[in-house]
């Protein structure tokens, strides 16, 4: 039975550029799961019904996806966890964080535009940790670049080996549908109501003369010469290379209008890993293991504005997590008990009895949580890869009405568990100081203060170049105690009280690095 649920599970995330549809293919997969009704059309960066999985109000004032959502459903007897993570680079971190609680990944490409720089980014770090991916080349009903070009330029720039598995039979006007070269038949698109026509036509064989009546005597020649021609040039698809990283299956689609979505979805569910074994820093772990282990990889705030509640994303790595068992919270060897633990539909939340290696789980928390830590059924284990970034920009951050001195600390406090930005207090004069990855984060925390907290603050220009954090060989030495002198009014203290060195340029850093050879820097928080 426990073998059978994590064979049923399927855990991935959706990368891609801001505007390459990303929440709309999201939508569009949970319309064929069933999930949900009626796809909320995102339009013009004016949202109408709101997409499904964009539930904070900025998001739906801006058009953008500004937090990782997770949305579960099932398909085809699979249960299906979707992490939908946001394109902006301003919240790549969140990103950065997600891909380590998934186990496939499927990119999103624009037709007219092409590999874009932040899928650059993002599919890097996918080819780092090995991640099986799907590339979902979208907007085909638009005029976009041809599809060998765009498959040169995903192998050229994002360092693939790539093989289609669906083919578009024309594009923009001329676009008639696709060719599913995984189940060998054709869909064919309906331009009146720009949708596919019900299910899909077989033709075993494309000299079938009832296919030349679909598409023309000329699209079907076209469409031959291709099909030729990718057997000639692309290796055929091989499952065991996909689960390595070393081979990325293709298709192509349009999913606001529902087209080669449902293609893409059956393939998925068919190829995709199971959930996979985990590198923690004592050992790998497997995911078959009798005995629970997971780790926080997201904390959300506020998911219900009415109940000012904190919700950690628990990513299930062995065993099985069961309601109102007591588990052990590694950094605080403490046990702690969960008496409603949520599995998601977006913001809806549904209490679950027990979950399986693969789920996520989301747990209620009063501030015991802080990103990457680890609980497990006894087990001293810490999961390895979630680091915070050293922020870019900094940005001093005053009260801006004194009666709210406390809804604004608790509200700079819970944010900033979220990882949404990092918290630094001067050691001189103990004023605040908040580093972000991107410059957007400013507005988010903003409006984010004001709305959920009832809290206003303003900023303050700060010339900061980078945020190290300090190690010491030895703290009792002269030459850290001269560091500190000379460098007090540069030091910091981080939210877990680390000591942090703000360099006001990279030259003051290189010089500082000179001086002091037994102090070290570092650019990320787990060291």
């Amino acid at each position: 039975m426990f073998l059978d649920e994590i064979a049923k599970r399927r855990t991935f995330g959706i990368i891609s550029h801001p505007d390459a549809g990303k929440t709309t293919l999201t939508e569009k997969l949970l319309l064929f799961g069933g999930a949900i009704q009626e796809a909320g059309a995102v339009k013009s960066n004016k949202i109408k019904k709101g997409a499904t999985s964009d539930f904070m109000e900025i998001e739906r004032q801006r058009g953008i996806s500004v937090a990782t959502s997770v949305l579960a459903f099932y398909y085809k007897d699979k249960k299906i966890n979707i992490l939908d993570t946001p394109g902006h680079k301003d919240f790549a971190e969140d990103t950065f964080r997600t891909l380590t609680a998934v186990d496939s990944v499927i990119v999103v490409i624009d037709v007219a535009k092409g590999v874009e720089e932040q899928t650059k980014k993002l599919v890097e770090v996918c080819r780092m940790r090995s991640i099986p991916m799907i590339v979902f080349i979208n907007k085909l009903d638009r005029e976009g670049k041809d599809s060998f070009d765009l498959m040169d330029e995903v192998e050229q720039k994002l360092g693939l080996r790539v093989t289609p598995l669906t083919f578009p039979i024309g594009m923009g006007y001329d676009f008639q549908g696709i060719y599913n070269i995984w189940e060998k038949n054709v869909q064919l698109f309906q331009e009146e109501n720009k949708q596919q026509k019900g299910t899909a036509i077989q033709y075993d064989d494309l000299t079938d003369p009832a296919l030349e009546t679909a598409i023309g005597t000329k699209a079907l020649a076209i469409l031959n010469e291709e099909l030729e021609l990718i057997d000639g040039v692309y290796s055929p698809f091989n499952q065991e290379e996909y689960l390595n990283g070393e081979q990325q299956p293709v298709f192509f689609g349009s999913a606001l209008n529902n087209f080669g979505v449902q293609e893409l979805l059956n393939c998925f569910v068919d190829i995709a890993p199971a959930p996979l074994k985990k590198q923690a820093e004592e050992r790998e772990i497997d995911p078959t293991e009798k005995n629970f282990a997971g780790f926080v990889f997201k904390i959300h705030a506020n998911m219900d504005p009415n109940h000012r509640d904190r919700l950690a994303f628990i990513k299930i790595v062995s065993g099985t997590f069961e309601r109102n068992k007591p588990y052990l919270h590694v950094r605080h060897k403490k046990k702690l008990k969960f008496s409603s633990p949520n599995a998601f539909f977006a913001e809806r939340k549904e209490i679950v009895e027990v979950s399986y290696p693969g789920d996520i789980v989301g747990l209620h928390d009063t501030g015991n949580f802080k990103i990457g830590d680890s609980l497990t059924s006894g087990e001293n284990i810490s999961f390895k890869g979630i680091p915070s970034f050293s922020p870019e920009h900094f940005r001093y951050i005053n009260n801006a009405d004194p009666m709210k001195a406390k809804q604004l600390n608790k509200g700079i406090d819970q944010l900033m568990d979220e990882g949404v930005a990092q918290l630094f207090t001067l050691q001189l004069n103990n004023r605040k100081i908040i580093g972000t990855v991107g410059a957007l984060q400013f507005d988010v925390i903003q409006y984010r203060l004001e709305h959920e907290y009832g809290a206003k603050c303003s900023y303050e220009n700060l010339n900061v170049h980078k945020a190290c954090w300090v190690e010491a060989k030895d703290e009792t030495n002269a030459e850290f105690a001269d560091f500190k002198r000379v460098k007090q009014r540069f030091l910091a203290k981080d939210k877990q009280q680390q000591l942090v060195f703000l360099a006001d340029s990279a030259f003051s850093l290189q010089m500082t690095q000179q001086k002091y050879p037994s102090v070290k820097f570092h650019f990320t928080s787990e060291f």
